[in-house]
């Protein structure tokens, strides 16, 4: 904060009444200083912001802050007041305000700003020496780090002749260290040898002030009652997930959020106390005192369903082999990925069926567009479509790094998918930027750094050093061989042809119908997309898109036929189950026929594979074609040689449904269980919901 904040941004008489009032004489400082070049613009920026949600907050502060395009640089201000300035805290007026003003662009730089000054804020000494400061020098060198609390009590020294107010490496390491060794007694919890242990996460909205203020509030409460608390915040910087050994020994939990926390299961069977952010901000002591008390009675929580945590928040489990965190990462991609596929791709198939296959030659829309005109709307269609497939690489690459090392990931992931784009290395080159984005970032988190750097490393250091070391390894050290592998790839589907393209066809439809919407089928599915993904795919490409739809429609249809034409050997949700699995199965959604995998996996997947297998092959012998990712039966009418792939998908459905009814009658009923009603108790609870295959 060296230059944010001078003596002559300092008002230690503030006699505005109103917030209103007391912005405009904060800001008046800075246009005094050429920081802000338009007063009234200015305040006009603040005044917005503060009627999104009131920046008072507990304990006498008032945080005003905006993004403005009238600020030249990033500044803060402070105001001291007297009388109280009500900034809509629930405790009262405000007597330290606090103007911060970033240039419209400095986004990353005013959510550091707000994050560092929020923990100050929570030191009763800082905020103490502030409303006891003498002169406006002193006050801005004490915000600033370079004089600390203690030094104005002893006299307000001058800035130069003390150290720095920020923690030194030791001091910020030694709670972690503690933290570690408390870890590893794993012992009951008895006061008599060693300190109650607390974990906690903190989150908000913003992941900005409250956020790093419940963390800083609930540390000093801690230390009070005499616990070891360790606190993780999960903020706008992404977050740092607790050491499991850590979270392990805890005796308690705290949650204070206001957003959902991420990899909540990791908490599960605790004593566990779950409040809004602000609890944790104003009564940390009330938190702490309820959790030991619960822990005294045996109160736990019970263990979160896995279904609830997404991609990212459950490849952190660091029990996990390295082979299932791999698959984990490529899905939070995959999964990320697939809407840009089916909305692009049905964009570029309305558009080919509005405008005709010429389509793609047509001009730009902003250059030639009439609206009476069907091959205008089809142009439109055909280019928006376009340009939502030009994101599939980037996004791909984006998340797999998000997958790894969260939200500091997705810059150099973006980055390293666009480059791929660039250099025309493709999908592989997206999976292999993503995989280096996360693996450089996770890297640049465990280099021992300065304190006083750690504020800027998630918004300045990791994006600018990963960008730059994935933007080097792309371009000119694996960008050429994985271009190249990328060429010969597409020149191999090129020219497939006869028997090894019906093979294709077939061990495609077996992957697809292997574990229906998972990592397997998901495979053979981005593979599919990733030939078509281009404005003018190549008909191998569209033979495989077509393969992999009309292998994925088998297995939900066979279900549904199957469950009609033999009721019997089905339960009665079973029967249910197979009466949506028609709209499931045509729309190409594999995911219908989970429920009766679940309940029978031996007898429904071999049978859906033989059936996915017989459709793909066939698909493939009879030259269909596909330029959309997906639609189903919907979108027959883009289909080349429509007939003859509907035989194909009637083909395999038949096969599965006879085999699944000859499998399942052969099956003997247990004992007690009528034979009309089978597999009664093998019922499928809580199984996956339908989501696009």
């Amino acid at each position: 904060m060296s230059d944010m904040i001078t003596a002559e941004l300092v008002d230690l008489d503030l006699s505005a009444t109103t917030k209103e009032a007391a912005a405009r004489a904060l800001a008046e400082r800075m246009v005094a200083l050429g920081r802000v070049t338009d007063l009234e613009g200015f305040l006009a920026d603040v005044a917005a912001r503060e009627a999104q949600m009131p920046t008072g907050l507990d304990g006498g502060i008032g945080i005003p802050h905006c993004r403005s395009a009238h600020v030249t640089e990033l500044t803060l201000a402070f105001g001291r007041s007297a009388a109280g300035i009500d900034f809509g805290a629930a405790d009262g007026p405000a007597d330290l305000i606090f103007l911060i003003a970033a240039p419209a662009g400095a986004d990353d730089a005013h959510l550091t700003i707000l994050s560092s000054l929020a923990r100050q804020l929570m030191n009763t000494e800082f905020t103490g020496a502030l409303r006891s400061v003498g002169g406006a020098g002193t006050a801005a060198a004490l915000i600033r780090g370079d004089l600390t609390p203690a030094d104005v009590e002893a006299g307000e020294a001058s800035p130069d002749s003390v150290d720095s107010a920020q923690p030194t490496e030791d001091s910020v390491a030694a709670p972690v260290a503690a933290s570690a060794d408390a870890a590893t007694d794993t012992t009951a919890p008895d006061a008599g040898a060693r300190p109650f242990r607390i974990v906690a996460v903190t989150s908000c909205p913003t992941g900005i002030a409250h956020t790093y203020m419940a963390a800083e509030s609930l540390e000093n409460a801690g230390r009070e009652a005499g616990v070891e608390l360790v606190v993780e915040t999960q903020g706008s910087a992404g977050f740092t997930r607790l050491d499991p050994a850590v979270v392990a020994a805890a005796d308690g939990v705290i949650f204070a959020h206001d957003v959902p926390v991420r990899d909540k299961d990791r908490f599960a069977g605790k004593p566990t106390v779950d409040v809004g952010v602000k609890a944790g901000i104003n009564r940390p002591a009330e938190l702490i005192a309820e959790v030991r008390e619960k822990a005294a009675r045996g109160e736990v929580t019970a263990a979160a369903p896995a279904s609830g945590s997404t991609p990212v928040e459950r490849s952190g489990d660091s029990t996990e082999g390295y082979g299932t965190k791999l698959r984990k990462w490529l899905m939070s991609g995959v999964s990320y990925m697939v809407p840009f596929v089916a909305a692009g791709g049905l964009l570029i198939a309305l558009g080919f069926a509005i405008g005709g296959y010429k389509i793609n030659k047509a001009p730009s829309v902003m250059d030639h567009f009439i609206w009476t005109q069907a091959d205008s709307w089809g142009a439109l269609l055909f280019q928006i479509g376009g340009v939502a497939f030009g994101f599939l690489v980037p996004v791909l690459a984006g998340y797999i790094a998000y997958g790894m090392a969260d939200r500091p990931g997705l810059v150099p992931g973006f980055v390293g998918g666009a480059i791929s784009l660039t250099i025309n290395a493709g999908f592989l080159g997206g999976l292999a930027a993503g995989l280096i984005a996360g693996g450089v970032v996770l890297g640049i988190q465990k280099v021992r750094i300065p304190a006083a750097l750690r504020g800027i490393m998630p918004v300045v250091v990791i994006p600018l050093i990963s960008s730059a070391i994935v933007g080097f390894l792309m371009f000119v050290v694996i960008g050429k061989p994985i271009a190249s592998a990328q060429k010969g790839l597409t020149d191999w589907l090129n020219g497939l042809t006869g028997t090894n393209a019906i093979l294709l066809g077939a061990l495609l439809g077996l992957m697809m119908c292997f574990d229906l919407g998972g990592p397997v089928n998901k495979v053979a599915y981005t593979f599919a997309t990733a030939g078509i993904a281009v404005s003018n795919p190549s008909d191998s490409a569209m033979k495989i898109m077509a393969a992999v739809m009309a292998a994925g429609m088998v297995p939900p249809l066979a279900m549904a036929l199957a469950t009609t034409v033999r009721g019997k050997l089905f339960t009665p949700t079973e029967r249910e189950n197979g009466k949506a699995a028609w709209v499931l199965g045509i729309s190409f959604i594999s995911e219908g026929a989970i429920p009766f995998a679940a309940a029978d996996p031996l007898r429904v997947i071999p049978s859906a594979m033989v059936g996915g297998a017989i459709t793909g092959s066939l698909s493939m012998t009879f030259d269909a074609t596909l330029r959309a990712p997906h639609g189903g039966i919907f979108v027959v009418p883009l289909i080349g040689n429509p007939l003859l792939y509907l035989v194909a998908i009637a083909a395999g459905v038949c096969v599965s449904t006879a085999m699944v009814v000859v499998l399942k009658g052969l099956r003997k009923p247990a004992a007690g269980t009528p034979a009309s009603e089978p597999g009664e108790t093998a019922a499928a609870p809580g199984a996956k919901q339908p989501v696009a295959a």
